[in-house]
Parts: structure tokens; sequence; C-alpha cells
């Protein structure tokens, strides 16, 4: 990963939150799974959201062999992008309110992974670094899976991250208002697993489900 912004990637708006880093980039990636992808289709935009998972300087996803989205993306410029809201920013004037963010948008060629070998670690990956130590618990992989699943990976040579904290900031007369300005923090809230009707008895969640986390 280059920490030097591509002209596609460079922000332009508000350029004083913009990130280039690699630590921050791969923080943000990392702590949200939850991505959306752009893509033209016949023509057409379309925005998909899927999950994406990273390893070293690539991103992947996968889906259906089947998919439409998936295929389109072969070898086709792509944009991703993955948003934490991280809470709202009350201002004492509409025009200043806003919201805390961190934010990611990758941009480049999609390449396929089509060697099954390759496939499967991948997805190990990916399922290991939701909840490590499942991969090795579950029913092994069948090849007929593995070719009814496509795969992606994207490389963040051309990555850039966006990032705002902290208090609103009002123009300056507008702070003796009598008006409460301030945060309202958010966060994903992570519930309680629960089981399913048709678990064999006695079984418990194991450790990665009783403390999966995102965010």
């Amino acid at each position: 990963m280059t920490e030097a912004p591509s002209e596609r990637t460079r922000v332009k708006r508000l350029n004083k939150r913009a990130k280039y880093d690699k630590e921050t980039v791969h923080g943000i990636l990392d702590a949200m799974p939850i991505c959306s992808v752009g893509y033209v289709f016949k023509g057409t935009p379309y925005v998909t959201p899927t999950l994406q998972w990273r390893e070293d300087d690539h991103i992947y996803w996968h889906g259906s062999s089947a998919s439409r989205m998936l295929e389109t993306c072969v070898d086709a410029d792509v944009c991703i992008t993955v948003t934490i809201i991280d809470g709202m920013v009350m201002a004492r004037a509409a025009f200043h309110h806003s919201c805390n963010y961190r934010s990611v948008m990758v941009m480049g060629k999609a390449r396929i992974i089509s060697d099954p070998a390759e496939k499967e670690r991948r997805l190990k990956s990916f399922t290991e670094k939701l909840f490590p130590g499942r991969w090795d618990i579950l029913r092994p992989v069948t090849a007929q899976e593995l070719k009814a699943t496509k795969m992606l990976s994207l490389s963040l040579d051309e990555a850039s991250a966006k990032v705002r904290t902290g208090p609103p900031g009002d123009d300056e007369e507008d702070y003796a208002l009598p008006i409460w300005a301030g945060l309202i923090p958010m966060r994903t809230e992570i519930l309680a697993p629960t089981p399913d009707a048709r678990n064999l008895p006695g079984l418990l969640p194991p450790d990665h489900v009783k403390s999966f986390k995102i965010g």
C-alpha cells in the first residue's frame, strides 16, 4: 500500500480530515466487515453491500458464482467504501450539524481468485478474523462449495481514509446562543447469542461467539 494518494483517492473537500497512512486505513477496514461495492453494469451504476476482509495490502469479498455483482467486477474498475459512525454532532446552527465517523475508500481493478486452494485459504482467514478458532471445528468445505463461490481481491494501492472527531464547530458568535450543543455517541451493540433450535442437546456457545465484537 502506498501512502501517497492518487488523484482519484485524494480527499478534496475538508481535506484536513484525510488520512493516507496504512495504520489508519487498515484499522478502519479491520474494524468494520460491512462494505459497499460500486460498479457499472450495462451502463448503469450500482452499489451493493457485502462483507469484506483484509489480508496485508489487499481486501477480499465473495459470494455466489452466479452473482451479477461479482461477475461484473472481474477485471473491472470498482470503488469500495467502508464507514463507521461514531456519533451525531449537534451544533447551534443547522449548517454545522455533522457526524463523527471513520471511512475508507478504495479504488482499483478487481482480480478474481480462481485457484481452489487459495480460495479456501482466504475463506479460512475471513472466518478466523471474525471468529478465531471456528474454522477448525467446522465441517470441512467441499469442492462443490468452493466451485459455487466466487471471490475477488482488490489492492489497497489506491486507498484513502476520512475521519471526523470532536465537538461541533460553530460560528464564533453563535456560542453565545442559549442552544444545547454537543455529541450523541454511537456504537454497534452486540447482544447475547441465541441458539439454533436444532442444536444438539448440551451445546454451549464457544468463546469466539460469546466474545464477538465489531466497530
